[in-house]
């Protein structure tokens, strides 16, 4: 991983300072302590996906000297379909730009290839498995690149987060933010228990649905 000096300063006070209270007191987003990170040598964040405020959520929520660390895998015919927003992308969100438009299988491995070099490099990451954003509050299926990259880097641990709310403070199509009681979840840093990409990814779902019935069931409490 290459030493950077001035990303990463500009990342924590653009984050941390900025946008963290920006969302947190006009938004509304409620914040877990996220500080158990610290301890894990590098993970791929893996959450379910809503809005564009999806990532800018989660890296307001990462501690600040790790920000610079963590790539967010986005789109590149959206974040870097000209050479000025990819700059832009690359230095502001530290993102790791993929295309998601080939549906050939080498457009596929070259994607996974290129996530790995990332993984290699040294680098966590900020990955969306449905791979779209979907209707507030509802989750698509997971497509399997995730499952894939974790049977090739079985010591990597994977970080499931479950974000609500920001489908309806930022929904598809819409260019404006409205405030709304949205929180993050995140699970355990868990290891995936075997190099089949089939079962890797029945586990990944299977946890996503404990912490699906876990917050209707938080929900519910709060009702009575």
């Amino acid at each position: 991983m290459e030493k950077k000096f001035l990303q990463p300063t500009v990342m924590r006070v653009t984050y941390k300072l900025i946008f963290r209270s920006i969302l947190k007191y006009f938004v509304g987003i409620q914040y877990p302590d996220c500080s158990f990170l610290k301890k894990e040598k590098q993970f791929v964040i893996i959450a379910n996906h809503n809005s564009h405020l999806d990532t800018l959520s989660l890296m307001t929520a990462l501690p600040g000297d790790l920000l610079w660390k963590v790539k967010p895998v986005a789109a590149e015919d959206y974040f870097g379909n000209t050479k000025l927003k990819a700059k832009f992308s690359n230095f502001f969100i530290n993102t790791l730009l993929i295309n998601r438009k080939s549906k050939s299988t080498d457009g596929a491995n070259y994607s996974i290839n290129k996530i790995i070099a990332a993984i290699d490099e040294g680098y966590s990451l900020i990955l969306f498995p449905e791979g779209t954003r979907g209707e507030p509050e509802q989750m698509s299926r997971m497509k399997s690149g995730i499952a894939r990259i974790l049977a090739q880097r079985p010591n990597l641990k994977y970080v499931p987060v479950y974000m609500t709310g920001m489908g309806k403070s930022l929904p598809k199509g819409t260019p404006f933010i409205l405030p709304y009681n949205a929180s993050l979840h995140f699970g355990e840093p868990t290891l995936a228990k075997s190099t089949d990409s089939h079962e890797i990814m029945d586990q990944i779902v299977d946890d996503f649905n404990k912490m699906v019935a876990n917050f209707a069931i938080k929900e519910d409490d709060d009702d009575d």
